[in-house]
């Protein structure tokens, strides 16, 4: 018998959590699609990166977070973690009663936009190893090379707030010329911390490669099963926030560009 019951309440948060700030980039594409709905975003910086855990650890971190964002009323939970999705959400789907959103690389689109037929995913070892990413990857791997690259140590420089150092530009610079010498022309981004690396990436990669993430993607499947569940919040007013985190504040309100409120919080 699943655990608690659904929230039928259209006001009540979007529940967001990741293994820290990372999945703010997906919060912000939710939030710029669905200004009306409010929501609850949990960073477990305290426990990042999920990537480097085992899959029992990964579902324990998973499920705490999600019961504390039920506690809070949440109508729906996006998990904003590429790690926690590949390896969580199915046993999150079948014990709680409440939608769940899922984060996975978006191989899907570079696989059919690929002209070289040589596609690059940099990812966390959590993602790349689970069962849910190498179904996935078969799916799509046909006709084309799939060059994978574990971005051992990305997170936690970004977690440390060191997103531009020559420290995280050497990282970048090992893990992505290679596939580039390989001709790869799509770079998936298989964490939700990736998107942060943007516009580094561009500094180094020719303009001619692609970069593709999960956001838009994630925050229209949002929309649609708040819409199939009639949870959409019909409130014409702009949503409220609420942050929370077991890690560092300032670095939250740095990346939210301090227009929002974070709380400390141990969970």
């Amino acid at each position: 018998m699943k655990k608690n019951i659904q929230n039928t309440d259209n006001s009540a948060p979007i529940g967001v959590f990741d293994s820290g700030i990372g999945g703010t980039s997906i919060w912000n594409e939710i939030n710029t699609l669905l200004p009306n709905e409010n929501s609850i975003y949990l960073a477990d910086s305290k426990y990042a990166p999920y990537g480097t855990r085992s899959r029992e650890e990964i579902i324990a971190l998973s499920e705490k977070n999600t019961v504390l964002l039920l506690e809070k009323g949440c109508k729906i939970i996006v998990v904003a973690c590429n790690t926690a999705t590949t390896n969580a959400i199915q046993y999150l789907r079948n014990k709680y009663d409440v939608p769940f959103i899922g984060i996975e690389p978006a191989i899907k689109p570079a696989y059919l936009k690929t002209v070289s037929k040589t596609v690059g995913i940099l990812a966390t070892k959590g993602t790349l190893s689970s069962a849910l990413f190498q179904e996935t990857s078969n799916l799509y791997k046909e006709g084309i090379e799939i060059l994978e690259q574990e971005g051992t140590g990305i997170v936690e420089l970004i977690e440390q707030g060191k997103l531009n150092s020559e420290e995280m530009m050497a990282l970048l610079r090992q893990y992505t010329l290679p596939m580039v010498e390989k001709g790869m022309d799509h770079l998936v981004l298989g964490c939700s911390h990736y998107p942060y690396l943007i516009p580094n990436l561009k500094k180094l990669l020719p303009p001619s490669i692609k970069i593709i993430d999960s956001g838009f993607a994630v925050a229209k499947q949002t929309e649609a099963i708040l819409n199939k569940k009639k949870l959409l919040n019909q409130n014409m007013y702009r949503g409220s926030h609420q942050f929370y985190t077991n890690g560092s504040i300032d670095f939250l309100q740095l990346i939210l560009q301090s227009q929002y409120n974070v709380t400390a919080l141990d969970f």
